[in-house]
């Protein structure tokens, strides 16, 4: 949706006051902050690069083999769900601006916004309307955020049938449970009706409109227009692949999960020290933290909670944080050279290339699309 400002006066938009450099710079200088204070004081409590890589070189070449098949695939599972979600998206396509944005997102603070200009980039390159590339982007947020609101759930559930739950396990499944419901909630009146949408809409804009006025900005405008636009291609794209969507999206999570799972058990953590239901708790509540923009990539913040999460739920504090490095290096570093190569090949590949709006409609996409 864009925000649609009125003008104050007979003649232009107001112009924008640039903000201090300070400003600015402030939250990267915090990304820095955090990111050294976890990587040169945090970690060295617990492992050492020497000793990381005595680790992984005393797996055998078969661990290592279905450790880097696990990555490899982790990779590939994410352009399932673009490919749900963007009728007419092809899988290559969906691997290029996966990768791609990844790479961004990893190395880039603010990179998520980066990453999100870039999608519709290229997706308009390849001849999508944004208004397609939209409801890509809000149906995968969406289901992204269930999936990780839902995980910790899951997690808690089978942590019960291993050992009595404890009241901070508790409080937080029924957090995760109340934040679950409410999104669903307010996503099925947002879908209920036209009507509904409209009104979520009109509401919205009122609240964004009332944080612009501090900064002398206009009032948006066209929300309620947009929310039901959006609602009519959402209920469109959900009534048919709804089941797609929820397995693609269960399964990309699950399969980033399978990565640090076998980084544990191959370097050394075994059942009796960190079980299953355990690991995936500790995985699911760290997954939460990536809600936060805090550091590209969640790099020192997704570092900080798995080690210190696994090793209170009884791993041994050097294994764990090797095995947190090693599942690290594969699913954060190893995209970003990836990346890298899927965006020189955007930039070269002209093939794929349409006029805007160009892009082979499905029944799935009406013509207002």
């Amino acid at each position: 949706m864009t925000a649609v400002t009125h003008p104050a006066g007979a003649g232009a938009e107001p112009a924008r006051t640039r903000r201090p450099l300070w400003r600015r710079l402030l939250g990267p200088l915090l990304s820095l902050a955090l990111i050294g204070a976890v990587f040169f004081w945090f970690l060295p409590q617990f492992t050492s690069v020497s000793d990381v890589w005595a680790s992984v070189r005393a797996m055998s070449w078969v661990e290592l083999t279905l450790l880097l098949a696990a990555a490899v695939w982790n990779l590939a599972t994410y352009q399932f769900v673009m490919v749900a979600t963007m009728p007419g998206l092809t899988l290559g396509q969906a691997t290029v601006s996966t990768e791609t944005t990844t790479a961004v997102s990893n190395t880039v603070v603010g990179g998520a916004a980066i990453s999100l200009g870039l999608t519709y980039a290229m997706n308009s390159s390849w001849g999508f309307s944004r208004s397609r590339t939209s409801v890509m982007l809000l149906v995968s947020g969406l289901w992204n955020n269930f999936a990780k609101l839902g995980l910790p759930v899951l997690a808690l559930v089978l942590l019960a049938f291993s050992a009595p739950p404890t009241a901070g396990r508790l409080l937080a499944g029924l957090g995760g449970v109340a934040a679950l419901v409410v999104s669903v909630v307010l996503l099925g009146l947002l879908l209920r009706s036209r009507e509904a949408a409209a009104r979520i809409g009109t509401g919205a804009a009122r609240v964004a409109s009332a944080l612009r006025r501090p900064f002398r900005r206009g009032p948006v405008t066209g929300w309620d227009r947009a929310t039901t636009k959006f609602r009519d291609r959402t209920v469109l794209l959900l009534r048919a692949r709804w089941h797609w969507i929820t397995l693609t999206t269960l399964l990309s999570h699950l399969s980033l999960f399978l990565v640090l799972f076998l980084a544990l058990r191959f370097i050394g953590v075994g059942a009796d020290e960190v079980s299953l239901a355990e690991a995936l708790a500790v995985f699911a509540f760290a997954r939460l933290l990536t809600a936060i923009p805090f550091t590209p990539g969640g790099l020192g913040v997704i570092e900080l909670a798995l080690i210190t999460g696994l090793a209170a739920a009884g791993g041994p504090r050097a294994l764990v944080a090797a095995a947190v490095l090693t599942f690290r290096a594969l699913t954060y570093v190893l995209p970003i050279p990836v990346g890298l190569a899927t965006y020189v090949f955007w930039q070269r590949n002209r093939s794929w290339r349409r006029p805007p709006n160009s892009a082979p409609r499905t029944e799935l996409v009406p013509e207002s699309a």
